[in-house]
């Protein structure tokens, strides 16, 4: 995670403090890109804590296409909670369904694409196939930008499009993530978690190694009221990466019985860190 603890150094020295939506300034710099082999050990940052648990129950959550902070938090994961029920435009927004309704945010646009004749396309779905039948294909893409539905959703898409590229002589699955919008001390620790772990589960479920997972970065921020953390959490030592555990209910693919449908049944207890060493947690408040 060196290059994460070079891209803080990099915003605060050389970023320029900008207004956005959320009403507290930020320290961005326009583009940015890390780079993680997963061979080298999962990327989870070492200099706070991880919340690890959550961020699984996150994944699991957009995998299951929820639209409700509710069905995050039965999964562990109560980071929904104030974009459902706390950002004043979606409160005010006749769209909203009730108390924790998300609308049609990203997991549901991964599940249930609505198309203009009324069908629906599952992205996820689509991209285990495709890696499975035509590993070369230069199109596996999983896409959460609706423009057409952004009335819908309590947020657009942060991270907007992933991308996953086969390596067949390696056997080894790679994939690249676009995010138009980076906080850089919340949310990126978890959004590289995330990113790293689909990754995982998908080369797990089709008989890959995962190898490279590729972040490109759009504005790429600090809040201000992030910054005396940020500061702390460079001070610290980093620890050596831990090691991802599947639990070996999940069936890896080994060229017979191909069953993609696993994706459906992954809990979050499914995923482990092995020989997770970091620092204690540092809190900030979350811009919404």
């Amino acid at each position: 995670m060196k290059n994460y603890h070079n891209l803080l150094n990099e915003v605060l020295e050389t970023g320029t403090r900008q207004a956005n939506r959320t009403g507290i300034d930020a320290i961005s710099i326009p583009g940015a890109m890390l780079k993680f082999d997963l061979t080298q050990g999962f990327p989870a940052i070492t200099t706070k804590k991880l919340a690890f648990k959550s961020m699984c129950g996150e994944l699991v959550g957009f995998l299951r296409g929820a639209d409700s902070a509710a069905q995050f938090r039965e999964l562990g994961c109560g980071f929904w909670d104030q974009n459902a029920n706390e950002n004043q435009a979606w409160l005010a927004n006749p769209n909203r369904e009730g108390v924790d309704d998300l609308g049609r945010v990203y997991g549901v646009q991964w599940r249930d694409w609505k198309c203009a004749d009324g069908s629906s396309i599952d992205q996820v779905m689509n991209a285990l196939l495709t890696i499975h039948k035509r590993p070369t294909d230069r199109r596996i893409i999983i896409n959460a930008w609706r423009p057409d539905e952004f009335d819908q959703m309590a947020l657009p898409p942060c991270h907007v499009m992933y991308q996953f590229l086969v390596n067949v002589e390696k056997k080894e699955l790679n994939l690249c993530m676009y995010q138009r919008s980076c906080d850089l001390f919340l949310g990126v620790p978890m959004n590289i978690a995330s990113a790293s772990l689909f990754l995982e589960i998908m080369a797990h479920l089709t008989g890959y190694t995962a190898r490279h997972f590729t972040h490109f970065m759009a504005d790429a921020h600090i809040y201000v009221n992030h910054i005396d953390q940020v500061r702390e959490q460079l001070y610290r030592l980093e620890y050596q990466p831990p090691r991802l555990a599947i639990n070996p209910r999940i069936p890896r693919y080994d060229g017979r019985d191909f069953d993609p449908t696993w994706i459906d049944r992954i809990e979050p207890s499914d995923f482990t860190l092995v020989g997770y060493q970091h620092h204690y947690a540092i809190k900030a408040p979350m811009a919404v």
